[in-house]
């Protein structure tokens, strides 16, 4: 059965049947970054000026979608030098293994999640992944909190934030665009799929050190100051509906460039969160 609390789509079936409906135009979001994932999953490509930085792969069957986007946004998969995962769920490292033995890049992931890939594998949610092939990876790099990743004109500062998985990163990412700098931040992940009861309890996972986790997570990063809200699923963030300013009113301001988007972003993670937490509450107390 498929979770309430996953992403939502019009028929959940077609992104594993008919994957190319899920097919989206790369774009430049700001700065030196790029959005080279699909309707359903986000995947963000960093031009550093000495080799590119891959944010997330997706699933293993978007893999070609993947690549597609890449070249369709002017560049080249044999220039990524980096690909770094906000954690380790299936829809997100599921093209990178093809990936990096057709590239050479390095891989990075959390110590935590590369953990649970070598010890718990069940909790990628790869019975989820219906009808495609899922291999499990090891990272060349093990991430930890508050770990700098550097390539070229991009910093990327690690900050640990787990709660939907044990090693959820989230990434705060000094770009670049001409002379002028921007902060860029990604909550690395807060899907309620793995914070709901009936998922914490199959697995026996300590029910509240996992949620207590998360809420740590998201005060950890509403003390940072954010120009560009990202996100690993872009129907959490608008991504699609900023998309659509960008292209009806080119000459205002970019609408991926806002420092007010990025707290209320986390705010509506926590209400999330407590909504599921009341919904919970009062499925106990009915009779």
């Amino acid at each position: 059965m498929i979770s309430k609390y996953l992403p939502s789509h019009d028929n959940y079936m077609d992104l594993y049947k008919y994957p190319h409906k899920f097919a989206v135009r790369p774009f430049r979001m700001a700065a030196n970054i790029y959005y080279v994932g699909n309707s359903a999953v986000s995947s963000h490509l960093i031009d550093t000026g000495e080799g590119l930085i891959l944010i997330d792969t997706t699933f293993p069957h978007t893999y070609p979608l993947l690549i597609n986007s890449i070249w369709e946004a002017g560049f080249s998969t044999y220039d990524i030098k980096y690909i770094i995962h906000t954690h380790g769920h299936f829809d997100h490292y599921g093209g990178t293994s093809e990936l990096a033995a057709l590239t050479k890049a390095k891989t990075f992931l959390s110590a935590e999640d590369a953990r649970m890939l070598r010890e718990w594998p069940e909790l990628v949610m790869a019975d989820q992944c219906l009808f495609c092939y899922l291999g499990l990876f090891t990272p060349d790099v093990e991430i930890e909190d508050g770990q700098i990743i550097s390539l070229g004109n991009t910093e990327i500062r690690s900050v640990l934030t787990p709660g939907h998985s044990p090693g959820v990163t989230s990434f705060i990412i000094k770009v670049t665009d001409g002379n002028a700098t921007y902060t860029a931040g990604m909550q690395g992940g807060a899907g309620l799929n793995t914070m709901n009861i009936t998922f914490l309890e199959k697995f026996n996972l300590d029910v509240s050190k996992v949620r207590n986790d998360f809420l740590e997570g998201l005060k950890k990063l509403e003390k940072e100051k954010v120009d560009i809200t990202l996100e690993n699923h872009p129907s959490k963030n608008g991504t699609f509906a900023r998309r659509k300013k960008m292209l009806e009113n080119p000459d205002a301001p970019n609408p991926f460039i806002d420092p007010a988007q990025w707290l209320p972003h986390l705010s509506e993670m926590r209400e999330k969160f407590n909504v599921m937490l009341e919904e919970e509450a009062e499925a106990l107390a009915a009779p």
